[in-house]
């Protein structure tokens, strides 16, 4: 099949979305529920499956999210953890050096004790929902700007400090759905003992590369195991999936429980039209640079391939999802059928005169501030939110800004360091993932001259952090003095309050401290002005949306605990159908030699004694989108057949709407991780681990 973006083939039929009323939308296998709106009685009527409460709170309680952005579902007693090898791909390269290359070669712990720990990694498992929408409402009842970020920000941090308890080991989040109709308040249990126990080579889980990617029909093994521990032992736990022992057959209901990142179906036309005119088209040229900088940094070496390997990817992945989406809204009748859905809602609230009183200035409201947004948009991108790629900045910047942030009422500082952020702030700062200086120096030299180029030689913050050096200058300077690669140079500046900061003479942290001010003074102004004057915009919106057509249709996703059904099916593909499952046997034809269809040894030494008759991936209807990566597929009984990994090429524009005759989920099927870790990886211990569950 064709291995390009075509416009035609990802808003094909999306349009369609927009013929459903939001009544309706459960009825096409659209959504991403929220576990206490499932719509249970419709897939009842729809499949003859009976969703009780049982069934959702094992789902829930067996369901797991990987703090780094993925999602995941524990899979045994003793806290195994089945997620995408993509998902892990940090800790694979963390764990990795130039000898023992685990992205290369792959990993597997034949013993519990070769189980190794993933810096900086957290688990999450949901364990209470509550509506605490009352209580931020009222917070911010009246107010505008300024008070209402502030009282905003103070009613989140009392929900969340009061439900944590000031335990470490849990977690909460106050959830904004609906763009602030609803606000719900996440308890989870948090795990930061998080440990590494089999991942395939990266040349299988990948296998394609961005050829193949978001592409069907596909041949990858992306998935990997990880280990919960508990006070340094696997943790004991009585929620699990089972695996199905039934082969997975076309229209087979299917369930994925998950973490799904951010979608954007309900914006409003102006937002939208600021993501396809200028933020994504900025986004796809900042991104098609670093990877063309990338591929050439990969050539300078053995080791500056391996180090450069997960971002690589990362930007990859990510390019082809932003070219899609901005291929969508670029379609003409698909972008008319979305300002004929706003002017139709528009109306309805018109027609009424209660309703137009309260709600029909959201609009225009919402466009103003958009435009501010746009216009602050390069300060933001290259000053405020600026980390130049490098993880030694991020790590001063951190650690300067907390020394401050932590004097503060907790309700009055930057949200990631909010009292419920701060255990995963200081795991991430005291991490003994390595960090490479070469790969460091060339990322920061890039984003400087991206810097420069964004806001022009002249722009005072520019002159500020060059004078009259270049960028190649200013970085030596930056990388080959800081100490800031030793997490115990890190500690001790931590140390009581972070008084030995602003007495270190670090050059990285007297960089982060020389563009602090800037950086704070942008973010407040956007925080106080603009961003809560959105946030209080979308809430008119939202309620708004409840009065016009109730509170039955799903949220956007916001990286919280979804769930969404559908079934084992195929999809036409330019007059052809394309069938709904793959075999691994015919892996083998794909089979070059050469990146990304290279199989790896383990795979060529066993292609006589895997099974003909092992499937491999799948495609399903699924509603996805990224952040579920990882996400355990499931059957009618809440048993594993398989893990998301991907989506086809046109569930790109899911980010705006969903397509029942296109939008397809992408699983690697559970009979083909089986059968690798009997066949190929000889993991007799996992395997024995998963049966007996």
């Amino acid at each position: 099949m064709k291995h390009i973006l075509n416009t035609k083939l990802i808003v094909a039929g999306l349009a369609m979305v927009l013929q459903f009323s939001i009544q309706k939308a459960a009825m096409a296998d659209e959504g991403m529920w929220t576990f206490d709106k499932f719509p249970a009685q419709v897939v009842k009527k729809k499949y003859g499956v009976d969703i009780t409460k049982d069934w959702l709170d094992k789902t829930r309680l067996s369901s797991v999210r990987l703090a780094n952005g993925c999602s995941g579902s524990f899979i045994s007693e003793n806290g195994l953890v089945l997620t995408n090898h993509h998902c892990v791909m940090g800790c694979i390269e963390q764990l990795s050096t130039a000898k023992k290359d685990y992205i290369k070669n792959g990993f597997i712990a034949s013993e519990i004790s070769e189980e190794q720990v993933c810096p900086a990694f957290e688990v999450n498992r949901l364990t209470e929902i509550k509506d605490v929408t009352a209580v931020v409402l009222k917070a911010t009842k009246n107010l505008t700007g300024e008070a209402f970020n502030k009282a905003r920000k103070t009613s989140f941090a009392e929900l969340e400090k009061s439900c944590s308890q000031g335990l470490d080991t849990q977690r909460c989040d106050v959830v904004t759905l609906y763009n602030g109709g609803l606000y719900h308040l996440y308890k989870y249990q948090r795990y930061q003992d998080v440990r590494l126990v089999f991942a395939p080579e990266s040349s299988a889980a990948a296998f394609g590369g961005d050829p193949d990617n978001f592409n069907f029909p596909r041949y990858s093994l992306d998935f990997s195991f990880l280990r919960v521990y508990d006070q340094g032992k696997p943790l004991s736990n009585p929620h699990y999936f089972k695996w199905s022992n039934e082969p997975l057959k076309e229209k087979d209901v299917t369930f994925i429980t998950g973490h799904p990142g951010r979608t954007s179906r309900l914006l409003t036309v102006a937002q939208l039209e600021g993501l396809r005119d200028q933020t994504l088209i900025r986004r796809i040229i900042l991104m098609s640079e670093l990877r063309g900088f990338l591929t050439e940094y990969q050539k300078r070496g053995k080791e500056q391939k391996r180090t450069a390997h997960t971002m690589l990817q990362g930007i990859e992945n990510g390019l082809k999802v932003i070219k899609g989406q901005q291929q969508a809204l670029v379609d003409k009748e698909f972008f008319e059928n979305l300002v004929r859905k706003e002017n139709d809602f528009k109306n309805k609230v018109r027609r009424r005169p209660d309703l137009n009183k309260k709600y029909g200035s959201a609009w225009n409201e919402m466009a103003t501030l958009n435009k501010r947004y746009l216009d602050m948009s390069n300060d933001l991108n290259f000053i405020a939110f600026n980390s130049y790629g490098s993880k030694l900045f991020k790590y001063a910047q951190l650690l300067i800004q907390m020394s401050d942030e932590l004097k503060k009422p907790d309700g009055e500082r930057f949200e990631e360091f909010s009292d419920s952020r701060l255990p995963q702030l200081k795991q991430q700062l005291l991490s003994k993932a390595p960090i490479y200086k070469e790969l460091e120096t060339a990322l920061i030299e890039f984003y400087l001259i991206k810097t420069r180029e964004a806001l022009s030689p002249d722009h005072p913050f520019v002159k500020k952090i060059m004078g009259v050096k270049s960028p190649e200058q200013v970085v030596k300077e930056l990388v080959l003095k800081t100490k800031l690669n030793d997490p115990k140079y890190r500690e001790s500046l931590m140390a009581e309050g972070g008084k030995l900061i602003q007495s270190s003479n670090d050059p990285m942290l007297n960089f982060a401290k020389l563009v602090d001010k800037d950086v704070r003074s942008i973010r407040k102004t956007f925080e106080d002005e603009v961003d809560s004057a959105m946030k209080a915009t979308g809430e008119k919106i939202a309620a708004a949306q409840f009065a016009v057509f109730g509170t039955e249709n799903y949220p956007d996703a916001t990286f919280s605990l979804r769930i969404s059904y559908g079934q084992v099916m195929g999809f036409e593909e330019e007059g052809q159908m394309v069938a709904p499952m793959t075999y691994m046997k015919n892996t083998f034809n794909r089979n070059t030699g050469s990146e990304p269809f290279a199989l790896p040894n383990t795979w060529l030494k066993a292609e006589d004694s895997i099974s003909s008759k092992a499937p491999y991936n799948f495609v399903s209807t699924n509603d996805i989108i990224g952040g579920n990566s990882g996400s355990p597929i499931l059957n009618k009984k809440a048993e594993i057949v398989g893990v998301v990994f991907d989506g086809n090429i046109h569930s790109l524009g899911g980010a705006f709407g969903f397509d029942p005759k296109k939008n397809r989920a992408i699983s690697v099927q559970s009979e083909a991780m089986l059968e690798s870790l009997k066949t190929i990886y000889k993991a007799e211990r996992l395997l024995k681990e998963i049966k007996t569950n």
